[in-house]
């Protein structure tokens, strides 16, 4: 069993890498926002949605680590300054690992005006209902980016299987080839 953690800031290219590297692996895709647009028109992005959606998450990381699937790519917006997210990965990490999966950590970043491109891309419009108000998502991705530490310091990230990679200038192909490549995702 696979798990594939693939974290960034929003739209740095997560789920769209995500997508290619199901293509090419087999792996499926659960992308962050397929719980957050249940759950966002029901609740409006309050204290209780974000608690349903992490405990949506585990149960369905749960399920998939007893199946006999080849495992999962999972993206995720990781903000390194909150304990919370932190212990999310930890225990999303956990339920593989307690049952003889491997985990995959691939960090993206891109330049800030390629993110704020790739926030009005029609595939991820398509995909995430609550980025359509692109203003709204876009001056969402400033502050977070600002309120918030969503790319690794060097070294912090003490994993084995782990690659950062810097995806402003390259396509979803590149950077799922260059993911499969590095730890022999086939």
């Amino acid at each position: 069993m696979k798990f594939v953690l693939v974290f960034g800031p929003q739209a740095v290219g997560k789920m769209t890498v995500g997508q290619q590297l199901e293509k090419n692996t087999g792996l499926k895709l659960f992308h962050n926002h397929m719980t957050i647009e249940l759950l966002a028109p029901l609740f409006q992005f309050n204290e209780e949605m974000w608690r349903l959606v992490d405990l949506f998450r585990k149960e369905i990381f749960e399920s998939i680590s007893k199946s006999d699937a080849k495992g999962i790519i999972f993206t995720y917006v990781w903000a390194f300054d909150m304990q919370s997210d932190w212990n999310f990965i930890r225990e999303a990490c956990d339920i593989f690992e307690s049952k003889g999966g491997t985990v995959y950590f691939v960090e993206l970043e891109a330049d800030l005006n390629e993110r704020i491109d790739r926030n009005k891309t029609p595939n991820r419009l398509q995909h995430k209902p609550t980025k359509r108000n692109v203003e709204w998502s876009e001056q969402e991705l400033k502050e977070t980016m600002n309120k918030h530490r969503l790319n690794s310091k060097n070294g912090e990230i003490q994993r084995e299987n782990y690659v950062r990679i810097n995806n402003t200038n390259l396509s979803a192909e590149e950077v799922a080839q260059l993911i499969q490549e590095k730890f022999q995702l086939y």
